[in-house]
Parts: C-alpha cells; structure tokens; sequence
C-alpha cells in the first residue's frame, strides 16, 4: 500500500478583532486562521478602524493587504468594503 501524506490548506481570513471599551468600539484589521476566535490569536495585523468618528476612519497597509489576497486570504463583507473604499481589491 502506497500512503500519501494529505496537505491541509488552512482557511484564512481579514477580518476585524474588536477592541475598545463597551459601547465605544475600536477594531484592528487583522489576517487569522478561520477557525479562531473573534478576538483570538491573528497572523498578522495590516490595518484599524473606527467606526465611532464621523466619517469613519480607517488606515490599511496597502502592501500587506495585497500580499495577503494574492496568497488567498478571503475578507469578510465588512472588510471587503474597507479594503474598496482604500483602492485594494483583488
């Protein structure tokens, strides 16, 4: 019998990990295995955003993000939105 060692491709996401006191949010966009937690452990953090400022205000690290969806990272809905509203789209 021939026993070929599988490769498990672990999901990744951009998505937001929530910081701040309670009612006053501040997230920091971060790359994390899909299967942590919300606030659990991330790879890797390329950008903030806080949406209690009017507008809102965001900063993303453009080459980190790029680097992060070329390799396949997949964003959630709202940083998705961020990432077009910053000119970074796949």
């Amino acid at each position: 019998m021939c026993f070929v060692k599988e490769v498990k491709q672990v999901a990744v996401k951009i998505r937001l990990k929530r910081l701040g006191k309670k009612k006053n949010p501040f997230y920091r966009i971060v790359v994390a295995d899909a299967r942590t937690s919300r606030n659990g452990k991330s790879i890797d953090e390329i950008g903030t955003y806080d949406p209690m400022k009017n507008p809102s205000e965001f900063h993303v690290d453009a080459e980190a993000a790029k680097k992060w969806l070329a390799n396949g990272a997949q964003p959630t809905e709202t940083v998705a939105k961020i990432l077009k509203l910053a000119g970074i789209e796949k």
